[in-house]
């Protein structure tokens, strides 16, 4: 059994959406192909992955370093013990061949899309949801597929386009959500607060509503906000400032009791490390939001995983980011706290398909093998002309 081919394509995200920080007008993905030689029905198993959403996609690092090195690699230094599936952690090192420590940047997403991809393709092999084939390796026999689940959007649209927040949640609400995501910190203070208001509104509850900053913050500006939200208790004020300011962070959670959540933009279990360290993160009430796209595939993330829990905490308390259907099997797979969804926006590959029901707050992955992304039509049509 060997890999074919490995095939990248760039694809742009739809929408014209900010956050506090940034536009994502022109952010794309990397979608990824593994080619195998296993015919099956006529056609090649292939497996696909693609990085994250909400960054850009990696093009020159994927063909110019990474796609190169697993293609060179003699075939069974891609395999398991058994030669009956392809081994992510020995993908993971392959790709890794001369690339120094540190500087988890976009290095860790191209690779991520690559591993995820093998994990796809494993599950397809195997003829079983992604899912199974996560908790497997993961050692966890007991899987309950369905998993809790927020509907993420409240971004800042355009002026005159049309869109207000209310609509948007209603709409979430009415697909079987019943709890969401805003984002704060790209308007003055007063206006968010009335955006929140807004919010609260439709969620009924600040246990079903999370405020998120997107890192724009220094202490002052986290803290002035922690005190205008702190009555209104939020399940969690997320990404406050710099992902690696972790002294801010200890700072907030001194002086803020309702629960933070950050980690998206931590690329490799060494930053997970600091953030237990440093962070201030506090066991049973805090979200670690990892993201398996962007830090090098699931095999670091199951990893950063290990490092959570040997620090005290739970993996309920992570959350990966991502509003997609890998991290959807991730979550499930993993037993994890629960995952996001995009059911709005960054399409094609936000959200779920209509075999991935959403109901009173809960989805649960489809039995179709590997990630499903087939299933889901916006991904299906970018995947045919991926490959043959």
């Amino acid at each position: 059994m060997r890999i074919v081919d490995i095939i990248e394509r760039s694809v742009p995200l739809e929408g014209a959406i900010s956050n506090a920080v940034v536009s994502f007008t022109d952010h794309d993905v990397s979608l990824v192909a593994v080619v195998s030689d296993v015919v099956r029905n006529g056609r090649p198993v292939i497996g696909f992955g693609f990085n994250s959403i909400g960054r850009y996609a990696q093009r020159g690092i994927l063909r110019d370093r990474i796609i190169p090195r697993l293609k060179a690699a003699a075939p069974h230094a891609l395999l398991d013990d058994d030669g009956k599936a392809f081994d992510p952690a020995k993908v993971l090192a392959v790709a890794l061949t001369n690339e120094k420590p540190g500087g988890h940047g976009d290095r860790a997403g191209a690779i991520a899309a690559v591993e995820l991809a093998f994990w796809d393709l494993n599950a397809k092999l195997a003829d079983e949801p992604a899912y199974l084939t996560i908790a497997r390796a993961a050692g966890r026999p007991d899987v309950q597929p369905a998993v809790p689940v927020y509907a993420a959007g409240g971004y800042y649209y355009p002026q005159g386009s049309g869109k207000t927040l209310t609509d948007e949640l209603l709409g979430y609400r009415d697909q079987g959500f019943d709890a969401f995501k805003i984002k704060i910190g790209g308007a003055p203070m007063a206006a968010d607060m009335a955006r929140i208001e807004e919010a609260l509104a439709v969620a009924g509850h600040g246990k079903r509503l999370s405020v998120d900053a997107n890192g724009r913050f220094d202490i002052d500006a986290a803290l002035a906000y922690a005190r205008a939200i702190e009555g209104y208790d939020l399940r969690w004020y997320e990404e406050v400032g710099d992902p690696l300011d972790y002294d801010l962070n200890r700072q907030l959670t001194e002086l803020y009791s309702r629960p933070v959540a950050t980690g998206e933009n931590l690329f490799s279990r060494q930053d997970v490390k600091n953030l237990l360290l440093f962070g201030g993160l506090r066991p049973g009430r805090d979200i670690f939001q990892m993201d398996a796209g962007l830090s090098y595939g699931l095999s670091e993330y199951m990893a950063m995983l290990d490092l959570l829990e040997q620090s005290g905490f739970d993996r309920a308390q992570a959350f990966p980011h991502g509003g997609h259907l890998i991290n959807l099997h991730i979550a499930a797979g993993l037993g994890l706290g629960g995952c996001e969804a995009y059911p709005g926006v960054f399409q094609p590959f936000g959200g779920y398909p209509s075999a991935c029901p959403v109901g009173g707050g809960w989805v649960r992955p489809s039995d179709a093998p590997g990630f499903g992304l087939e299933q889901k039509p916006e991904i299906a049509a970018v995947l045919k002309t991926l490959c043959i």
